[in-house]
């Protein structure tokens, strides 16, 4: 018999905007939501398993998954495993800091760490990049690390096909990656010309 979900359930656990430059600064400060089916806590052990449709939620972090162990360090830091619900994929999001951009990947495990800030994506592993609503890249490999603080992707060969991308173009094949990059679009022109002003100088000739 399963327990009853856990509504907005706020722990210190999974501190994912730690030590974050280029993810959302705010998310660090703000409480952490947990629902899901069951919770087992081991205080001697520093360790969170939350199991069951699980949603997390901190801020701008989104993270939906069947299955989320979580344990801390000596040092204060989190590290966190998500794993997906049978036939689906884990599921993470965040926002960029300071800009209408947002970070989403998905993959049979997702795992956290926070002492290095890194995402990394493992298994069928699909990232994407937005602005605003609008897809800009997308990636698929057999594995994906985002590093949070350097805005840095790592994709490694998947051993097997992974699965369509959000496009529907075909998935990374076997020991290969697969990437989709968009132009980043040049900013509007402010419509204020720089007015001309007289030189000393013509030609490298002082007049």
């Amino acid at each position: 018999m399963k327990t009853p979900i856990l509504p907005w359930l706020v722990l210190t656990v999974l501190a994912i905007s730690a030590s974050t430059a280029l993810a959302e600064k705010a998310d660090r400060n703000k409480p952490m939501n947990v629902e899901a089916d069951a919770l087992r806590y081991d205080d001697a052990r520093q360790t969170s398993v939350f199991t069951g449709r699980v949603v997390l939620t901190k801020g701008t972090i989104q993270i939906r998954g069947g299955r989320i162990e979580v344990r801390q360090d000596p040092q204060g830091y989190q590290h966190g495993v998500v794993t997906a619900e049978v036939g689906k994929l884990a599921f993470f999001r965040q926002k960029r800091e300071g800009v209408d951009e947002y970070i989403e990947g998905e993959g049979e495990t997702i795992d956290y760490d926070g002492r290095q800030d890194t995402v990394k994506f493992l298994s069928k592993a699909q990232l994407r990049r937005f602005l605003g609503t609008t897809l800009n890249d997308e990636f698929s490999a057999g594995v994906i690390v985002y590093n949070n603080t350097t805005d840095v992707f790592t994709l490694d060969g998947a051993p097997a096909p992974g699965q369509s991308g959000s496009l529907g173009q075909a998935a990374a094949p076997a020991g290969r990656v697969r990437a989709m990059l968009t132009p980043k679009p040049e900013p509007a022109a402010s419509g204020v010309s720089t007015p001309l002003r007289a030189s000393p100088q013509l030609g490298g000739t002082v007049k």
